[in-house]
Protein backbone atom coordinates (compact mmCIF):
# COMPACT_ATOMS: atom_id res chain seq x y z
CA UNK A 1 0.00 0.00 0.00
CA UNK A 2 1.44 3.36 -0.97
CA UNK A 3 2.28 5.78 1.77
CA UNK A 4 2.82 3.18 4.49
CA UNK A 5 6.48 3.97 5.06
CA UNK A 6 6.83 7.57 6.20
CA UNK A 7 10.04 6.43 7.85
CA UNK A 8 13.42 5.37 6.58
CA UNK A 9 14.03 1.78 5.58
CA UNK A 10 15.66 0.91 8.89
CA UNK A 11 12.66 2.12 10.85
CA UNK A 12 14.78 4.74 12.57
CA UNK A 13 13.12 8.01 13.42
CA UNK A 14 14.13 10.86 11.14
CA UNK A 15 12.81 13.64 13.35
CA UNK A 16 16.25 14.91 14.31
CA UNK A 17 17.81 15.29 10.91
CA UNK A 18 18.69 18.97 10.44
CA UNK A 19 15.94 20.78 8.59
CA UNK A 20 13.85 17.64 8.17
CA UNK A 21 10.19 17.44 9.04
CA UNK A 22 9.63 14.19 10.98
CA UNK A 23 8.73 11.50 8.48
CA UNK A 24 7.81 8.91 11.07
CA UNK A 25 4.53 10.48 12.14
CA UNK A 26 2.34 9.76 9.10
CA UNK A 27 3.69 6.21 9.05
CA UNK A 28 2.59 5.96 12.63
CA UNK A 29 -0.96 6.83 11.67
CA UNK A 30 -1.13 4.24 8.93
CA UNK A 31 0.62 1.65 11.02
CA UNK A 32 -1.81 2.25 13.84
CA UNK A 33 -4.80 2.10 11.54
CA UNK A 34 -3.50 -1.16 10.14
CA UNK A 35 -3.51 -2.55 13.65
CA UNK A 36 -7.24 -2.04 13.83
CA UNK A 37 -8.39 -2.57 10.28
CA UNK A 38 -6.41 -5.50 8.91
CA UNK A 39 -5.33 -7.68 11.78
CA UNK A 40 -6.67 -11.23 12.05
CA UNK A 41 -9.13 -11.94 14.83
CA UNK A 42 -7.58 -13.15 18.07
CA UNK A 43 -8.90 -15.85 20.36
CA UNK A 44 -11.67 -14.91 22.77
CA UNK A 45 -10.44 -13.11 25.88
CA UNK A 46 -11.94 -12.80 29.36
CA UNK A 47 -14.26 -9.89 30.01
CA UNK A 48 -12.46 -6.70 30.95
CA UNK A 49 -13.67 -3.61 32.77
CA UNK A 50 -11.40 -0.53 32.57
CA UNK A 51 -10.16 0.73 35.91
CA UNK A 52 -9.75 4.35 36.97
CA UNK A 53 -7.65 6.24 39.49
CA UNK A 54 -8.87 8.51 42.26
CA UNK A 55 -10.74 11.68 41.38
CA UNK A 56 -8.77 14.93 41.49
CA UNK A 57 -9.87 18.54 40.82
CA UNK A 58 -9.40 19.59 37.21
CA UNK A 59 -9.80 22.74 35.13
CA UNK A 60 -8.01 24.38 32.22
CA UNK A 61 -6.65 26.99 34.64
CA UNK A 62 -5.12 24.23 36.79
CA UNK A 63 -3.59 22.67 33.69
CA UNK A 64 -2.07 25.99 32.63
CA UNK A 65 -0.62 26.41 36.11
CA UNK A 66 1.03 23.00 35.83
CA UNK A 67 2.54 23.92 32.45
CA UNK A 68 3.86 27.18 33.86
CA UNK A 69 5.41 25.33 36.80
CA UNK A 70 7.02 22.81 34.44
CA UNK A 71 8.62 25.59 32.39
CA UNK A 72 10.13 27.08 35.54
CA UNK A 73 12.15 23.91 36.08
CA UNK A 74 14.84 22.30 33.87
CA UNK A 75 13.47 19.99 31.22
CA UNK A 76 13.54 16.32 32.20
CA UNK A 77 13.28 14.04 29.14
CA UNK A 78 11.36 10.82 29.52
CA UNK A 79 13.64 7.83 30.04
CA UNK A 80 12.46 5.11 27.67
CA UNK A 81 11.82 1.87 29.49
CA UNK A 82 13.08 -1.40 27.99
CA UNK A 83 14.27 0.18 24.70
CA UNK A 84 15.51 -3.11 23.21
CA UNK A 85 12.21 -4.83 23.86
CA UNK A 86 10.32 -1.86 22.42
CA UNK A 87 12.49 -1.96 19.33
CA UNK A 88 11.38 -5.56 18.77
CA UNK A 89 7.77 -4.35 18.36
CA UNK A 90 8.29 -3.49 14.70
CA UNK A 91 5.66 -2.88 12.04
CA UNK A 92 4.67 -6.54 11.71
CA UNK A 93 4.51 -7.09 15.45
CA UNK A 94 2.62 -3.88 16.07
CA UNK A 95 -0.19 -4.48 13.61
CA UNK A 96 -0.91 -7.82 15.27
CA UNK A 97 -1.75 -6.04 18.54
CA UNK A 98 -5.44 -5.19 18.41
CA UNK A 99 -7.50 -2.98 20.67
CA UNK A 100 -10.44 -4.89 22.09
CA UNK A 101 -13.65 -3.09 21.06
CA UNK A 102 -15.38 -4.24 24.25
CA UNK A 103 -12.70 -2.35 26.23
CA UNK A 104 -13.72 0.97 24.66
CA UNK A 105 -13.87 3.69 27.30
CA UNK A 106 -16.93 5.92 27.06
CA UNK A 107 -16.79 9.45 28.34
CA UNK A 108 -20.46 10.30 28.19
CA UNK A 109 -21.27 9.78 24.50
CA UNK A 110 -17.60 9.83 23.46
CA UNK A 111 -16.00 6.42 22.72
CA UNK A 112 -12.21 6.27 23.26
CA UNK A 113 -9.77 3.63 22.06
CA UNK A 114 -6.01 3.56 22.58
CA UNK A 115 -2.76 2.79 20.78
CA UNK A 116 -0.11 0.43 22.09
CA UNK A 117 3.57 1.32 22.49
CA UNK A 118 6.06 0.04 19.93
CA UNK A 119 9.28 0.76 18.07
CA UNK A 120 7.94 4.03 16.68
CA UNK A 121 5.98 5.13 19.78
CA UNK A 122 8.22 4.73 22.80
CA UNK A 123 6.92 7.42 25.15
CA UNK A 124 3.62 6.76 26.93
CA UNK A 125 0.91 9.32 27.55
CA UNK A 126 -1.28 9.44 30.63
CA UNK A 127 -5.00 9.38 29.86
CA UNK A 128 -7.79 10.82 32.02
CA UNK A 129 -11.55 11.24 31.87
CA UNK A 130 -13.11 14.48 33.12
CA UNK A 131 -16.57 14.83 34.62
CA UNK A 132 -18.00 17.46 36.93
CA UNK A 133 -14.73 19.31 37.38
CA UNK A 134 -12.85 16.16 38.41
CA UNK A 135 -10.36 14.01 36.51
CA UNK A 136 -9.66 10.31 36.94
CA UNK A 137 -6.75 8.52 35.30
CA UNK A 138 -7.53 5.61 32.97
CA UNK A 139 -5.24 2.93 34.37
CA UNK A 140 -3.25 1.07 31.74
CA UNK A 141 -3.72 -2.67 31.43
CA UNK A 142 -2.56 -5.13 28.80
CA UNK A 143 -6.17 -6.34 28.82
CA UNK A 144 -7.15 -3.34 26.70
CA UNK A 145 -5.48 -5.21 23.83
CA UNK A 146 -5.41 -8.61 22.20
CA UNK A 147 -1.68 -9.34 22.28
CA UNK A 148 -0.52 -12.61 20.67
CA UNK A 149 1.33 -14.93 23.04
CA UNK A 150 4.47 -14.81 20.87
CA UNK A 151 4.40 -10.99 20.57
CA UNK A 152 7.51 -9.11 21.78
CA UNK A 153 5.03 -6.75 23.47
CA UNK A 154 4.59 -9.37 26.17
CA UNK A 155 8.05 -8.40 27.47
CA UNK A 156 7.13 -4.75 28.19
CA UNK A 157 3.72 -5.06 29.82
CA UNK A 158 5.14 -4.40 33.30
CA UNK A 159 6.24 -0.91 32.15
CA UNK A 160 3.87 -0.30 29.21
CA UNK A 161 1.40 2.54 28.79
CA UNK A 162 -0.78 4.09 26.13
CA UNK A 163 0.98 5.54 23.05
CA UNK A 164 -1.99 7.73 22.12
CA UNK A 165 -5.70 7.59 21.51
CA UNK A 166 -8.43 7.99 18.96
CA UNK A 167 -12.09 8.95 19.19
CA UNK A 168 -14.38 6.53 17.44
CA UNK A 169 -17.64 6.97 15.64
CA UNK A 170 -20.61 5.43 17.38
CA UNK A 171 -20.42 2.11 15.48
CA UNK A 172 -16.76 1.72 16.58
CA UNK A 173 -15.77 0.91 13.00
CA UNK A 174 -13.82 4.09 12.22
CA UNK A 175 -12.24 6.97 14.12
CA UNK A 176 -12.54 10.65 13.24
CA UNK A 177 -9.70 12.17 15.25
CA UNK A 178 -6.42 10.68 16.46
CA UNK A 179 -3.51 11.80 18.64
CA UNK A 180 -0.30 9.79 18.21
CA UNK A 181 3.35 10.79 18.24
CA UNK A 182 4.96 13.94 19.72
CA UNK A 183 2.25 16.65 19.66
CA UNK A 184 0.63 15.61 16.39
CA UNK A 185 -3.05 15.09 15.70
CA UNK A 186 -5.33 14.89 12.70
CA UNK A 187 -8.87 14.17 11.60
CA UNK A 188 -10.23 12.34 8.58
CA UNK A 189 -12.04 15.33 7.08
CA UNK A 190 -15.38 15.31 5.26
CA UNK A 191 -14.48 12.37 3.02
CA UNK A 192 -13.19 10.10 5.83
CA UNK A 193 -9.65 10.03 4.41
CA UNK A 194 -6.67 10.94 6.57
CA UNK A 195 -4.06 13.20 5.00
CA UNK A 196 -2.04 16.08 6.43
CA UNK A 197 -1.39 16.53 10.15
CA UNK A 198 -1.63 19.37 12.63
CA UNK A 199 0.45 19.76 15.76
CA UNK A 200 0.57 21.85 18.88
CA UNK A 201 3.63 23.97 18.07
CA UNK A 202 6.74 23.95 15.89
CA UNK A 203 10.08 24.85 17.45
CA UNK A 204 12.87 25.82 15.02
CA UNK A 205 11.37 24.20 11.89
CA UNK A 206 13.44 24.35 8.70
CA UNK A 207 16.61 25.66 10.37
CA UNK A 208 20.08 24.16 10.00
CA UNK A 209 19.96 23.16 13.66
CA UNK A 210 17.82 20.19 14.73
CA UNK A 211 14.14 20.89 15.18
CA UNK A 212 12.65 20.32 18.63
CA UNK A 213 9.57 18.14 19.01
CA UNK A 214 7.69 18.83 22.25
CA UNK A 215 5.25 16.07 23.08
CA UNK A 216 1.88 15.74 24.71
CA UNK A 217 2.44 13.93 28.02
CA UNK A 218 -1.08 13.89 29.45
CA UNK A 219 -4.60 14.02 28.02
CA UNK A 220 -7.91 14.80 29.70
CA UNK A 221 -11.10 13.94 27.80
CA UNK A 222 -14.44 15.58 28.61
CA UNK A 223 -17.72 14.83 26.87
CA UNK A 224 -19.20 17.85 25.09
CA UNK A 225 -17.81 21.27 25.91
CA UNK A 226 -18.14 24.85 24.76
CA UNK A 227 -20.70 25.61 22.09
CA UNK A 228 -21.87 22.48 20.33
CA UNK A 229 -18.61 20.54 20.69
CA UNK A 230 -18.87 16.75 20.73
CA UNK A 231 -15.82 16.40 22.95
CA UNK A 232 -13.20 18.58 24.64
CA UNK A 233 -9.60 17.40 24.74
CA UNK A 234 -7.18 18.94 27.20
CA UNK A 235 -3.46 18.26 26.82
CA UNK A 236 -0.30 18.98 28.78
CA UNK A 237 2.77 19.45 26.58
CA UNK A 238 6.46 19.50 27.47
CA UNK A 239 9.73 19.89 25.57
CA UNK A 240 13.27 21.22 25.92
CA UNK A 241 12.33 24.87 25.26
CA UNK A 242 8.62 25.10 26.01
CA UNK A 243 5.81 23.68 28.12
CA UNK A 244 2.18 24.28 27.30
CA UNK A 245 -1.47 23.59 27.99
CA UNK A 246 -4.09 23.07 25.28
CA UNK A 247 -7.86 22.91 25.19
CA UNK A 248 -9.37 21.55 21.97
CA UNK A 249 -13.16 21.62 21.65
CA UNK A 250 -13.89 19.31 18.71
CA UNK A 251 -17.00 18.94 16.58
CA UNK A 252 -17.48 16.19 14.00
CA UNK A 253 -19.83 16.55 11.05
CA UNK A 254 -19.22 17.17 7.36
CA UNK A 255 -15.58 17.57 8.23
CA UNK A 256 -14.43 18.70 11.65
CA UNK A 257 -14.08 22.00 13.51
CA UNK A 258 -11.62 22.29 16.38
CA UNK A 259 -11.55 25.34 18.65
CA UNK A 260 -8.07 25.52 20.16
CA UNK A 261 -6.89 27.54 23.15
CA UNK A 262 -3.18 27.36 23.90
CA UNK A 263 -0.92 28.70 26.63
CA UNK A 264 2.86 28.46 26.05
CA UNK A 265 5.58 28.96 28.67
CA UNK A 266 9.19 29.17 27.47
CA UNK A 267 12.26 27.78 29.21
CA UNK A 268 14.58 28.93 26.47
CA UNK A 269 14.58 31.42 23.59
CA UNK A 270 13.76 29.91 20.19
CA UNK A 271 15.06 30.76 16.73
CA UNK A 272 11.74 30.13 15.00
CA UNK A 273 8.29 29.63 16.53
CA UNK A 274 5.51 28.01 14.54
CA UNK A 275 2.00 28.65 15.87
CA UNK A 276 -0.82 26.38 14.60
CA UNK A 277 1.57 24.40 12.37
CA UNK A 278 0.34 22.11 9.60
CA UNK A 279 2.50 19.34 8.12
CA UNK A 280 1.87 17.81 4.70
CA UNK A 281 3.37 16.12 1.64
CA UNK A 282 3.83 17.52 -1.86
CA UNK A 283 5.77 15.59 -4.48
CA UNK A 284 4.40 16.73 -7.86
CA UNK A 285 1.32 18.04 -9.65
CA UNK A 286 0.54 19.52 -13.07
CA UNK A 287 3.01 22.32 -12.37
CA UNK A 288 6.16 20.17 -11.93
CA UNK A 289 5.26 16.87 -13.55
CA UNK A 290 8.69 16.81 -15.22
CA UNK A 291 10.33 16.20 -11.80
CA UNK A 292 8.74 12.80 -11.16
CA UNK A 293 8.84 9.45 -12.93
CA UNK A 294 5.59 7.85 -11.77
CA UNK A 295 2.50 6.44 -13.41
CA UNK A 296 0.07 8.76 -11.60
CA UNK A 297 -0.63 12.28 -12.91
CA UNK A 298 -0.26 13.91 -9.45
CA UNK A 299 0.83 12.86 -5.97
CA UNK A 300 0.32 15.18 -3.00
CA UNK A 301 -1.65 15.58 0.23
CA UNK A 302 -1.89 19.35 -0.36
CA UNK A 303 -1.30 21.45 -3.47
CA UNK A 304 -1.12 24.99 -2.12
CA UNK A 305 -1.07 27.37 0.82
CA UNK A 306 -3.92 29.87 1.03
CA UNK A 307 -3.81 33.09 3.06
CA UNK A 308 -6.37 35.78 3.78
CA UNK A 309 -4.41 38.75 5.06
CA UNK A 310 -5.45 41.22 7.71
CA UNK A 311 -6.51 43.62 4.94
CA UNK A 312 -8.63 40.95 3.23
CA UNK A 313 -6.33 40.13 0.32
CA UNK A 314 -6.72 36.50 -0.74
CA UNK A 315 -3.47 34.74 -1.67
CA UNK A 316 -2.78 31.39 -3.29
CA UNK A 317 0.74 29.97 -3.41
CA UNK A 318 1.14 26.63 -5.24
CA UNK A 319 3.49 24.24 -3.45
CA UNK A 320 6.89 23.22 -4.80
CA UNK A 321 9.22 20.27 -4.43
CA UNK A 322 12.43 22.34 -4.41
CA UNK A 323 16.00 21.16 -4.87
CA UNK A 324 16.96 22.52 -1.44
CA UNK A 325 15.25 23.59 1.77
CA UNK A 326 13.32 26.81 1.11
CA UNK A 327 11.46 29.00 3.61
CA UNK A 328 9.02 31.61 2.28
CA UNK A 329 7.68 34.31 4.57
CA UNK A 330 4.45 36.27 4.00
CA UNK A 331 4.47 39.25 6.37
CA UNK A 332 1.12 40.30 7.77
CA UNK A 333 -0.69 41.75 10.77
CA UNK A 334 -3.69 40.07 12.37
CA UNK A 335 -4.23 37.55 9.55
CA UNK A 336 -7.78 36.41 8.95
CA UNK A 337 -6.68 32.88 8.11
CA UNK A 338 -4.22 30.54 6.43
CA UNK A 339 -4.06 26.88 5.57
CA UNK A 340 -2.82 24.04 3.42
CA UNK A 341 -5.46 23.03 0.88
CA UNK A 342 -6.03 20.10 -1.42
CA UNK A 343 -7.80 22.22 -4.01
CA UNK A 344 -7.68 19.69 -6.84
CA UNK A 345 -10.30 17.11 -5.85
CA UNK A 346 -10.77 15.28 -9.15
CA UNK A 347 -9.95 11.55 -9.07
CA UNK A 348 -8.94 11.70 -12.74
CA UNK A 349 -6.00 13.92 -11.81
CA UNK A 350 -4.58 11.33 -9.38
CA UNK A 351 -5.82 7.91 -10.56
CA UNK A 352 -4.92 6.37 -7.20
CA UNK A 353 -7.74 4.20 -5.85
CA UNK A 354 -5.57 2.93 -3.01
CA UNK A 355 -4.85 6.09 -1.00
CA UNK A 356 -7.29 8.50 -2.70
CA UNK A 357 -5.34 11.74 -2.77
CA UNK A 358 -8.44 13.45 -4.16
CA UNK A 359 -10.18 12.89 -0.82
CA UNK A 360 -7.44 14.34 1.40
CA UNK A 361 -8.79 17.10 3.65
CA UNK A 362 -7.88 20.76 3.43
CA UNK A 363 -7.11 22.49 6.74
CA UNK A 364 -7.75 26.17 7.45
CA UNK A 365 -6.54 28.06 10.53
CA UNK A 366 -8.81 30.91 11.63
CA UNK A 367 -7.12 33.08 14.30
CA UNK A 368 -9.18 34.44 17.17
CA UNK A 369 -8.33 37.72 18.81
CA UNK A 370 -5.32 39.91 18.09
CA UNK A 371 -2.30 37.98 16.78
CA UNK A 372 -0.43 41.19 15.98
CA UNK A 373 2.33 41.45 13.41
CA UNK A 374 4.26 38.47 12.14
CA UNK A 375 4.26 36.22 9.10
CA UNK A 376 2.77 33.09 7.66
CA UNK A 377 5.78 30.94 6.85
CA UNK A 378 6.02 28.05 4.43
CA UNK A 379 8.86 25.54 4.64
CA UNK A 380 9.38 23.32 1.58
CA UNK A 381 11.91 20.48 1.58
CA UNK A 382 13.01 18.34 -1.35
CA UNK A 383 11.56 14.85 -1.74
CA UNK A 384 11.65 12.15 -4.38
CA UNK A 385 8.80 10.04 -3.06
CA UNK A 386 5.38 10.28 -1.42
CA UNK A 387 6.63 8.68 1.81
CA UNK A 388 8.15 11.88 3.19
CA UNK A 389 6.34 14.84 4.72
CA UNK A 390 8.18 17.81 3.24
CA UNK A 391 5.81 20.75 3.77
CA UNK A 392 5.01 22.78 6.87
CA UNK A 393 3.05 26.03 7.23
CA UNK A 394 2.56 28.07 10.40
CA UNK A 395 2.29 31.56 11.90
CA UNK A 396 5.45 33.10 13.32
CA UNK A 397 4.94 36.05 15.69
CA UNK A 398 6.91 39.19 14.96
CA UNK A 399 8.62 39.03 18.36
CA UNK A 400 10.16 35.68 19.22
CA UNK A 401 9.88 34.53 22.85
CA UNK A 402 12.71 34.68 25.34
CA UNK A 403 13.22 32.46 28.36
CA UNK A 404 10.47 33.14 30.90
CA UNK A 405 7.99 34.51 28.35
CA UNK A 406 4.39 33.34 28.18
CA UNK A 407 2.26 33.47 25.01
CA UNK A 408 -1.36 32.51 24.33
CA UNK A 409 -3.04 31.83 21.00
CA UNK A 410 -6.66 30.92 20.29
CA UNK A 411 -7.79 29.72 16.89
CA UNK A 412 -10.28 27.55 15.02
CA UNK A 413 -9.14 24.69 12.80
CA UNK A 414 -11.43 23.75 9.90
CA UNK A 415 -10.95 20.32 8.29
CA UNK A 416 -12.89 20.38 5.03
CA UNK A 417 -12.74 20.30 1.24
CA UNK A 418 -11.55 23.89 0.83
CA UNK A 419 -11.99 27.31 2.39
CA UNK A 420 -14.73 27.42 5.06
CA UNK A 421 -16.19 30.55 3.44
CA UNK A 422 -17.08 31.25 -0.20
CA UNK A 423 -14.33 33.39 -1.74
CA UNK A 424 -15.46 36.73 -3.18
CA UNK A 425 -12.96 36.57 -6.04
CA UNK A 426 -12.01 33.87 -8.53
CA UNK A 427 -9.76 31.00 -7.36
CA UNK A 428 -6.66 29.53 -8.94
CA UNK A 429 -7.52 26.05 -10.19
CA UNK A 430 -4.31 24.99 -11.98
CA UNK A 431 -0.75 26.16 -12.51
CA UNK A 432 1.19 24.71 -15.43
CA UNK A 433 4.64 25.44 -16.81
CA UNK A 434 6.43 24.48 -20.00
CA UNK A 435 8.80 25.71 -22.66
CA UNK A 436 8.45 29.35 -23.66
CA UNK A 437 8.53 30.76 -27.16
CA UNK A 438 6.42 30.12 -30.23
CA UNK A 439 5.49 26.62 -31.49
CA UNK A 440 7.21 25.80 -34.78
CA UNK A 441 10.12 28.12 -34.04
CA UNK A 442 13.32 27.53 -32.07
CA UNK A 443 12.46 27.63 -28.37
CA UNK A 444 14.52 30.10 -26.30
CA UNK A 445 16.66 28.24 -23.78
CA UNK A 446 16.15 30.98 -21.19
CA UNK A 447 12.35 31.17 -21.25
CA UNK A 448 9.59 29.25 -19.50
CA UNK A 449 5.85 29.58 -20.00
CA UNK A 450 3.31 29.87 -17.21
CA UNK A 451 -0.35 29.02 -17.73
CA UNK A 452 -2.64 29.77 -14.76
CA UNK A 453 -6.35 28.92 -14.73
CA UNK A 454 -8.93 30.79 -12.63
CA UNK A 455 -12.61 30.13 -12.06
CA UNK A 456 -15.52 31.52 -10.05
CA UNK A 457 -15.99 35.02 -8.68
CA UNK A 458 -18.16 36.11 -11.64
CA UNK A 459 -15.52 35.41 -14.32
CA UNK A 460 -18.04 33.28 -16.22
CA UNK A 461 -20.03 36.40 -17.13
CA UNK A 462 -17.06 38.21 -18.70
CA UNK A 463 -15.90 38.08 -22.33
CA UNK A 464 -12.66 38.88 -24.08
CA UNK A 465 -14.01 42.36 -24.86
CA UNK A 466 -14.71 43.29 -21.22
CA UNK A 467 -11.28 44.69 -20.45
CA UNK A 468 -9.91 41.84 -18.33
CA UNK A 469 -6.14 42.15 -18.12
CA UNK A 470 -3.33 40.20 -16.48
CA UNK A 471 -1.08 41.85 -13.91
CA UNK A 472 2.26 40.06 -13.55
CA UNK A 473 5.28 41.20 -11.55
CA UNK A 474 8.50 39.29 -11.01
CA UNK A 475 11.52 39.62 -8.76
CA UNK A 476 15.16 39.99 -9.67
CA UNK A 477 16.67 37.74 -12.32
CA UNK A 478 13.69 37.52 -14.65
CA UNK A 479 11.33 39.58 -16.79
CA UNK A 480 7.92 39.03 -18.38
CA UNK A 481 8.15 38.67 -22.16
CA UNK A 482 4.46 38.60 -22.97
CA UNK A 483 1.26 38.20 -20.93
CA UNK A 484 -2.38 37.86 -21.92
CA UNK A 485 -5.65 36.47 -20.55
CA UNK A 486 -8.61 34.87 -22.35
CA UNK A 487 -11.73 32.89 -21.41
CA UNK A 488 -11.23 29.11 -21.49
CA UNK A 489 -13.58 27.91 -24.21
CA UNK A 490 -16.53 25.92 -22.91
CA UNK A 491 -15.75 26.26 -19.19
CA UNK A 492 -16.57 29.69 -17.77
CA UNK A 493 -13.03 29.99 -16.44
CA UNK A 494 -10.20 32.26 -17.53
CA UNK A 495 -6.59 31.49 -18.43
CA UNK A 496 -3.60 33.76 -17.87
CA UNK A 497 -0.53 33.00 -20.00
CA UNK A 498 2.90 34.59 -19.88
CA UNK A 499 6.51 33.78 -20.73
CA UNK A 500 9.29 34.39 -18.27
CA UNK A 501 12.80 35.22 -19.46
CA UNK A 502 15.39 34.22 -16.88
CA UNK A 503 18.87 35.66 -16.54
CA UNK A 504 21.80 33.19 -16.42
CA UNK A 505 22.76 32.13 -12.92
CA UNK A 506 19.40 32.97 -11.36
CA UNK A 507 18.63 30.51 -8.56
CA UNK A 508 15.11 31.58 -7.55
CA UNK A 509 12.44 33.76 -9.14
CA UNK A 510 9.44 35.07 -7.17
CA UNK A 511 6.29 35.90 -9.11
CA UNK A 512 3.01 37.65 -8.39
CA UNK A 513 -0.03 37.66 -10.68
CA UNK A 514 -3.78 38.31 -10.80
CA UNK A 515 -6.53 39.34 -13.19
CA UNK A 516 -8.17 42.74 -12.95
CA UNK A 517 -10.82 44.82 -14.65
CA UNK A 518 -10.12 48.50 -14.30
CA UNK A 519 -9.12 49.02 -10.66
CA UNK A 520 -10.91 45.89 -9.43
CA UNK A 521 -9.08 42.64 -8.72
CA UNK A 522 -11.07 39.74 -10.17
CA UNK A 523 -9.00 36.90 -8.75
CA UNK A 524 -7.03 35.98 -5.68
CA UNK A 525 -3.37 36.92 -5.80
CA UNK A 526 -1.33 34.06 -7.25
CA UNK A 527 2.20 33.83 -5.88
CA UNK A 528 4.77 31.60 -7.55
CA UNK A 529 8.34 30.60 -6.91
CA UNK A 530 10.53 29.10 -9.62
CA UNK A 531 13.89 27.36 -9.18
CA UNK A 532 15.27 27.36 -12.77
CA UNK A 533 17.98 24.80 -12.08
CA UNK A 534 15.34 22.10 -11.54
CA UNK A 535 13.88 22.45 -15.03
CA UNK A 536 16.93 21.53 -17.09
CA UNK A 537 15.74 23.82 -19.87
CA UNK A 538 18.35 26.54 -19.80
CA UNK A 539 21.70 26.68 -21.47
CA UNK A 540 24.95 27.52 -19.73
CA UNK A 541 26.42 31.04 -19.58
Amino acid sequence: MTGLARMDSTGAETAHRPGRIPSWVPAAWLLALAAFLWAPAAEAQPEFTPQFGDAEPFSFDLLKARAEALAAEPFVPYEVQKPEELDAIDYDAHWRIRFRPEATVRVGDTPLQFFHLGRYFREPVVMHVVEGGEAREILYSADFFDIPEDSPAQAIEDVAGFAGFRIMREDLQTDWISFLGAAYFRTDGPDTQYGLSARAVAIDPGLASPEEFPRYTEFYIEDGGEGDADVTIYALMDGPSVAGAYRIAARNGDGQILDVSSALYFRNPVGRLGVAPLTSMYWYSESNRVQAFDWRPEVHDSDGVAITTGTGEQIWRPLNDPDRAVTSSFADENPRGFGLLQRDRSFENYQDDGVFYNRRPSVWIEPKGDWGRGAVELVELPTDDEIHDNIVAYWQPGDLPEAGDALAFDYRVHWGRGLPVTPVVARTMATRIGAGGVPGQPRPADQVRYVIDFEGGGLESLTASDGVEPVVTVGEGASVVRAYALPIVGTGGWRMTFDLQIAPGTETVDLRAFLRQGDEALTETWLGQLHPGQLGLFGSD
